[in-house]
C-alpha cells in the first residue's frame, strides 16, 4: 500500500534536497533524472510510461520513456529511435487532455494494443498530463502491479506535482533552444562583423608630411562606422568618414553598401560636394527607403599645397587644432546621405599649417553616455570634453591623441557599455622629409 506517510519532517527534508539538485541542472534529461531519483524517495513506484504528442500529427504519440526500456533515449536530441504509434490504449490517453486512473488494467489493455508490451502485467496506472496551452501534449503514466495499490486521494497532489515539474522542464528545453539560437545568431553577427571591418583600411596610408592614426570600436558585433581614404590620380587623398544610422547588422548593410558606392567613383579628384551629391542620390534612390540615413564628411587634401577642400552630409564638424585654438569645419549644412535626392551640398577650402592636427570623428564619441546621476540622469561626453582633451594634443603625435580621446571617453563612462560605434582619425602635420 503506498499510502502510508513519513513523517513531515523527512518529506520536507526529501523535498529540500530535491530542490537543492534541480536548482544546478541546466539540461532537461538531466533534470528529469535528478527529479525523479529524488522524488522517487516518497513515492516508491518503479515502472512508469511516458508519451508525447507534441509535434506528432493525430492519433500519432512517441514513447518517450518506459522502465522496459533496456536502453535510454534522450527524447530531445533521439526522438527519432523512440517507438512511434497510434491507437490503442496509450493513443486514447494521449489525446484524452485529462488525468486518468484506471485499477483494472489487464481488462482495458486488448490484445492486439500497438503498446501492449509496454503495459502488461499491471494491475493499475495513473496517467497525469502536462499541458502547454491547454494541450496535454506530454503524459506521465505511473504502473502498479497487482498486491500494489494507492489511494485515490493522493492522486490531485501527483497531478499538481507533476504538472509544475512538466512545465518547469519544458521552460528549460525553451531556454536551451533560446541559447542555442542566440549563440547561432552570434556566431553569424560575428561573421558579419568580419567582414564589415575587413571593409575598413588593413593599413593607414603613408602622406608625405602627414602622421595618420586611427581607432575603430562598434558597440555591437558590426557596426555602421566606416572610414577610408582614397589615392587620387592628381597626387591628392581623398578623407572619407560616414556613420549610418543606428547600429548592428542593419547598420553594417548599409555602411557595405556605402563602402561599395564610394569605391565606385573614379579615383579622380572629384570635388567633395560633388561626390557627396552622386552618393546621395544612389542611396536615396535604391537604398534607404526604410528611413535610415548615413551621415558623411569628405575632404580632398593636397599635401602639395598644404590645403583641405572638404563638405559634410550631416556628420559631426571635425576638430581642427593649432596651436591653443581649436577651430571646427562646420559648414552649417547639407542634409545626411539617403534622405532627400537632389539635396545640394557646399564645399569649402581650409589651409593646414605645420604642426596642425585635424580629428575626425563619429558621434558614438561625443555622445557616449556618462553614468547615471542622482536625478536619474545622463551627461554626454559633448564637444566641450573633446576640446578639453585635444588642447594637450597640440604638441603630441596622432597615436598618442587618440589614446587621450580613448582613456578620456572610457573615464567619462565609468564602465557604461557604448551605446554607439566609436570611430577616430588623427591627422598630425610635419613637415616633409
Amino acid at each position: 500500500m503506498l499510502t502510508k506517510r513519513r513523517p513531515w519532517k523527512e518529506e520536507l527534508a526529501i523535498i529540500d534536497r530535491a530542490m537543492h539538485a534541480i536548482s544546478g541542472v541546466t539540461d532537461p534529461e538531466e533534470l528529469v533524472s535528478v527529479y525523479w531519483r529524488h522524488i522517487g524517495e516518497l513515492v516508491p513506484i518503479k515502472d512508469y510510461v511516458a508519451i508525447s504528442r507534441r509535434h506528432e500529427p493525430a492519433p500519432y504519440y512517441v514513447i518517450t520513456r518506459s522502465s522496459r526500456f533496456t536502453k535510454e533515449y534522450n527524447p530531445w536530441t533521439q526522438r527519432h529511435l523512440l517507438p512511434r504509434f497510434s491507437g490503442g490504449l496509450l493513443g486514447e490517453i494521449a489525446y484524452a487532455n485529462t488525468p486518468i486512473f484506471i485499477d483494472d488494467l489487464p481488462a482495458r489493455l486488448k490484445a492486439d494494443d500497438p503498446a501492449r508490451f509496454y503495459l502488461e502485467g499491471y494491475q493499475s496506472m495513473i496517467a497525469l498530463p502536462q499541458y502547454d496551452a491547454g494541450e496535454g501534449l506530454n503524459v506521465t503514466m505511473m504502473l502498479l502491479p497487482k498486491g500494489l495499490e494507492i489511494d485515490p486521494a493522493v492522486i490531485p497532489v501527483l497531478h499538481w506535482q507533476s504538472g509544475l515539474f512538466g512545465r518547469g522542464t519544458q521552460n528549460l528545453v525553451l531556454r536551451n533552444q533560446l541559447e542555442d539560437a542566440l549563440s547561432s545568431l552570434d556566431r553569424e553577427l560575428q561573421a558579419v562583423g568580419a567582414i564589415q571591418r575587413s571593409l575598413l583600411p588593413g593599413t593607414l596610408p603613408t602622406i608625405p608630411g602627414v602622421q595618420i592614426a586611427a581607432f575603430y570600436q562598434t558597440s555591437a558585433r558590426a557596426g555602421g562606422d566606416y572610414y577610408d581614404f582614397f589615392p587620387l590620380s592628381d597626387g591628392t587623398w581623398g578623407i572619407f568618414i560616414a556613420d549610418v544610422a543606428g547600429h548592428g547588422t542593419p547598420a553594417a548593410v548599409l555602411m557595405a553598401i556605402t563602402h561599395a558606392l564610394a569605391h565606385s567613383q573614379p579615383h579622380t579628384h572629384t570635388p567633395p560636394e560633388v561626390l557627396l551629391a552622386k552618393l546621395n542620390n544612389q542611396l536615396t534612390r535604391s537604398y534607404t527607403q526604410g528611413g535610415t540615413f548615413v551621415t558623411a564628411f569628405y575632404a580632398v587634401l593636397d599635401p602639395v599645397t598644404r590645403t583641405l577642400t572638404y563638405c559634410s552630409a550631416g556628420h559631426n564638424p571635425p576638430r581642427l587644432v593649432r596651436g591653443d585654438m581649436i577651430d571646427s569645419l562646420d559648414l552649417n549644412g547639407g542634409l545626411p546621405l539617403g534622405i532627400l535626392e537632389d539635396q545640394p551640398y557646399t564645399q569649402a577650402v581650409v589651409s593646414i599649417d605645420v604642426d596642425d592636427l585635424l580629428l575626425l570623428y563619429t558621434d558614438g564619441v561625443t555622445e557616449a553616455y556618462g553614468p547615471v546621476s542622482g536625478d536619474g540622469t545622463r551627461d554626454l561626453f559633448g564637444v566641450e570634453r573633446l576640446d578639453a582633451v585635444l588642447k594637450p594634443c597640440r604638441t603630441q603625435d596622432a597615436d598618442s591623441c587618440i589614446e587621450r580621446i580613448k582613456s578620456a571617453v572610457i573615464e567619462f563612462c565609468r564602465g557604461s557599455a557604448a551605446a554607439d560605434d566609436q570611430t577616430l582619425i588623427a591627422m598630425r602635420f610635419r613637415q616633409p622629409d
